[in-house]
């Protein structure tokens, strides 16, 4: 079992924040839907998040890409935020955590 890192801990914070981001057409929260792809953080300060939407021409594009900076904002030690929008690879539905596709009755 590794131990956890100072940095390892504010990834989870900001995911834990992340969460708090919900999609405002699915109307459930970003990190269970798949849509966050990577968190990291550099200098212990700036946080780097890598995200998708679930389609290249998602209305809520800019809402959801501001919502999670926002959420890295709100934590008292990351005072940088950088937004990296991929589509690469594609989101699909089996992305989701096990709670959002029992929540949206997807079979695995």
């Amino acid at each position: 079992m590794s131990e956890e890192t100072p940095e390892s801990a504010m990834i989870e914070k900001i995911r834990t924040a992340l969460k708090l981001v919900i999609d405002p057409e699915l109307g459930y929260n970003i990190v269970d839907l798949g849509l966050i792809y990577d968190v990291a953080v550099k200098d212990g300060h700036e946080a780097i998040i890598t995200m998708t939407t679930t389609t290249k021409g998602c209305p809520a594009t800019d809402y959801l890409r501001m919502g999670a900076r926002d959420a890295a904002f709100s934590l008292d030690s990351i005072d940088e935020a950088e937004i990296i929008l991929t589509y690469t690879p594609p989101w699909t539905p089996q992305m989701m955590s096990p709670e959002a596709k029992t929540h949206f009755r997807i079979a695995d």
